[in-house]
């Protein structure tokens, strides 16, 4: 018999040739949940003012999911992509109690979104588009909820001692993919959803497309 104890299987391609994708975010968990699902992408960082966006979408009377979409369309046309691309665009925002949350500047006010996220239930809006020549071709939200434990202050001291600056990123100061599951007694949703795309939904629109094996 041969010996295949050497064997390397190649990875088996799921994906189209072409037309390309390019993901419109430098979210470095965007980036991993798509190279974990085998998907060939450019990654290229969208320079849009989000607090203008959010602004203009909360003086209009818009909720977290419809600003949520805005920000996403708003990534996916202001990058430079090849004729005929498939570009993904994707945001988030998180809200607790009507009360919505951006991305902290500094620990102290990681600190301060941390107390007033623990013991209770938030929500993530976490919305991605396709868009192909400046055409929109698909939208979708997910909303996973996340109980956030009433951890001690001694915890959240450790928390932030161990994470630091790298929550800075995270809309809501965690990374579930690391330290910050020890923030949580439930979790409600796709996880994909929580790192900030909903890959579920976004793969079948792929596959709609024509994009990826049916």
């Amino acid at each position: 018999m041969p010996d295949d104890s050497n064997l390397v299987l190649k990875p088996v391609p799921l994906q189209a040739e072409s037309p390309p994708i390019v993901l419109a975010s430098r979210s470095s968990a965007r980036r991993m949940l798509l190279e974990s699902a085998w998907i060939r992408a450019d990654y290229r960082a969208a320079d849009v003012d989000e607090h203008a966006i959010r602004a203009t979408c909360r003086a209009q009377g818009h909720d977290a999911g419809h600003t949520a979409l805005e920000l996403a369309v708003a990534k996916a046309r202001h990058i430079a992509a090849p004729p005929g691309a498939y570009v993904i665009g994707a945001d988030q925002i998180l809200t607790c109690n009507d009360t919505w949350f951006d991305k902290p500047e500094t620990l102290r006010e990681a600190r301060s979104h941390l107390r007033q996220l623990r013991g209770r239930p938030h929500t993530l809006h976490t919305a991605v588009v396709l868009m192909r020549d400046g055409t929109t071709l698909w939208r979708h939200v997910a909303c996973p909820v996340l109980h956030m434990r009433a951890f001690s202050d001694s915890f959240l001291d450790r928390y932030l001692q161990v994470e630091g600056d790298a929550i800075l990123s995270c809309v809501g100061c965690y990374r579930l993919e690391g330290v910050g599951i020890h923030l949580f007694s439930r979790i409600d949703g796709e996880q994909a959803a929580i790192m900030g795309l909903p890959l579920l939904a976004l793969l079948e629109a792929l596959r709609a497309q024509g994009i990826l094996l049916q």
